[in-house]
């Protein structure tokens, strides 16, 4: 991997929660042109969890989300690692979303959300195995309901607009790529 071509010469935190820092830079662009670029930094690493069940079903959850005023977000299970191994996280993740625990995890893929705009290193997982425990924690989240989507549902619920969280549609193809049969 090259060395980037911008170059920051001075930095300032604009704002900042204990899930998120948003600090504004100085930058020399590409170009050689000044600039001022804004940066959106996850405190910690998100994690995904692709759920398959037996029954050949994704565990996929309904989302109210605040931010795009979308009360009925179709998402897979997923969270901050909260400075836990990523892999213990997802486990919890998996459990408070869906009260499900799964016997076999496969780490399947890395990626970024909004890259153009924050740093938001994010692992994905693959789940089987699994089985009811209870535990479900999921009410402040605004987690609404879970949904078992047949795995050949999945891809007439992208093309329709119902599963448009993109970190979700990155998770489901890095499972179409990393096992052809899960998606």
């Amino acid at each position: 991997m090259s060395a980037s071509r911008w170059k920051r010469t001075s930095s300032r935190v604009v704002y900042e929660t204990p899930w998120i820092r948003v600090r504004e830079d100085e930058v020399v662009q590409p170009d050689g042109g000044q600039g001022i670029y804004g940066v959106v930094e996850v405190r910690s690493t998100a994690v995904f969890a692709v759920a398959l069940t037996d029954d050949d079903e994704v565990l996929m959850v309904e989302v109210d989300r605040y931010p795009t005023g979308d009360p009925d977000s179709l998402e897979v299970p997923a969270g901050g690692s909260d400075g836990q191994d990523p892999l213990v996280a997802v486990q919890r993740e998996l459990r408070e979303e869906t009260g499900f625990a799964a016997a076999d995890w496969r780490e399947i893929g890395r990626m970024n959300a909004l890259i153009g705009v924050a740093d938001a290193p994010q692992v994905v997982y693959l789940a089987r195995g699994l089985t009811y425990v209870g535990g479900e924690e999921h009410a402040a989240d605004g987690i609404v309901g879970l949904r078992r989507v047949p795995r050949a549902e999945i891809p007439d619920l992208i093309v329709g607009g119902a599963i448009a969280d993109a970190s979700s549609l990155a998770a489901l193809l890095l499972a179409l790529v990393a096992s052809p049969d899960v998606v």
